[in-house]
């Protein structure tokens, strides 16, 4: 059995156990965070948005590249830019995206089984499309744990870290903040629901993964992240009272 060793937070787990005494409602980012980076899901699709924008823009992979970053920093996502820049077509750049390699994804029994354990209600929300979500939690044995997807048409194409986001998110649920809990990769996703009032739990990489920013892979002590860990279901084992 995994123990509180395996995270990165200093709690030990009956502190972690207490601290998620209360909560009802578990939140879960779906990329980099119900998978671990180690996975190689998120690269494939980190460089199909880059071919995307070669293909339309006719430029090259290096300059398609910087601009993809460009439209990331300014808006959150790729497709938000070319949204509001360039009318594209969502459902066409989020079907092309997707189109990944799902085989080197093994299925992960003991996640499902700590989700399962879980008292309450477990919902997804991610700035990528439903279908993706259901692929790879498919892929994982797991999406048959969770009571909803909400991606990024849900919320209107404006992808978290926006309050807007969480807003709509939670009223589409009816979902007290107070009695939640977000799970999330990235510190920036974590804001909200901390102001917001739920315990936030940041997910690591155990490895450098050279496909994202360095700064979105470091440790982070803020007054918005609660604990942190770099093993999801050991981190929900801990939750859990280490069932």
């Amino acid at each position: 059995m995994n123990d509180a060793s395996s995270t990165l937070s200093p709690n030990s787990p009956a502190d972690v156990q207490k601290a998620f005494a209360d909560v009802t409602v578990w939140i879960f980012d779906l990329d980099n965070t119900l998978y671990p980076p180690e996975s190689a899901l998120w690269p494939q699709v980190d460089e199909r948005i880059t071919l995307y924008l070669g293909d339309l823009f006719g430029i090259d992979g290096i300059s398609a590249r910087a601009l993809q970053k460009y439209y990331y920093r300014r808006y959150g996502t790729t497709l938000k830019g070319l949204m509001d820049e360039y009318d594209v077509p969502p459902k066409e750049f989020l079907d092309f995206a997707h189109q990944i390699d799902l085989s080197l994804l093994a299925p992960d029994p003991d996640l499902g089984d700590a989700i399962a354990a879980l008292p309450g209600r477990k919902l997804i929300l991610t700035n990528g499309s439903t279908a993706h979500a259901r692929n790879v939690a498919g892929k994982l044995g797991i999406v048959h744990h969770f009571e909803a997807i909400f991606d990024i048409v849900d919320a209107d194409f404006t992808p978290k870290p926006e309050e807007a986001t969480y807003v709509k998110f939670l009223d589409k649920y009816q979902i007290d903040p107070s009695r939640a809990a977000m799970f999330e990769d990235l510190a920036k996703n974590l804001v909200v629901p901390y102001q917001l009032g739920m315990r936030t739990v940041l997910i690591l990489p155990k490895v450098f993964d050279t496909f994202r920013e360095a700064d979105e892979q470091a440790p982070v002590e803020e007054p918005h992240i609660h604990f942190m860990t770099s093993d999801l279901t050991a981190f929900l084992r801990d939750v859990l009272g280490n069932q």
